[in-house]
């Protein structure tokens, strides 16, 4: 996790965690912050045990520390945040010595998970079901606002 640990003290990554508390300092809904990236991570890892998927914890993480960090981007001009976040990513995982495979693996399950549409993957599966996920619902003072669930649809605590 030698990786990951660089990513956290990345100078530019903090910049824009810094840039996504900005941004969502009145938001009444959950939040994108280091928070949920980690929640994000480790509910993708419990389901990567659940499923013995083959993806690395390392790898895992690392997705999920960079899934919404161009988050801010979108609440300023409207772009795909996951798009966004997948741009922002690759300089940071160059710096931090990950693979040309490991970066297109990384980059392209940062793109899809907002979607969940074609996740060829495992480590698309896991990104988007771990984003999908790690929210604390059942505790949720606004969720009569929120758009995650359908009419008449409770949260359920999965993991």
């Amino acid at each position: 996790m030698k990786r990951v640990n660089e990513i956290l003290n990345h100078p530019q990554y903090n910049v824009y965690l810094q840039k996504n508390m900005e941004a969502e300092k009145d938001r009444i809904f959950c939040r994108h912050n280091l928070q949920h990236f980690l929640d994000v991570a480790r509910v993708g890892y419990i389901i990567a045990l659940e499923k013995n998927l083959k993806v690395s914890k390392e790898i895992i993480y690392t997705a999920a520390l960079l899934h919404d960090i161009g988050r801010w981007k979108q609440y300023a001009d409207g772009t795909d945040h996951a798009l966004v976040s997948a741009e922002l990513s690759k300089a940071i995982l160059r710096d931090c010595n990950y693979s040309d495979n490991e970066t297109h693996l990384i980059l392209t399950a940062i793109e899809k998970h907002r979607k969940g549409k074609k996740l060829v993957s495992d480590l698309d599966f896991l990104l988007y079901e771990g984003d999908k996920r790690s929210r604390p619902c059942v505790e949720c003072k606004t969720i009569e606002g929120c758009n995650r669930f359908e009419e008449n649809e409770k949260p359920e605590i999965q993991y």
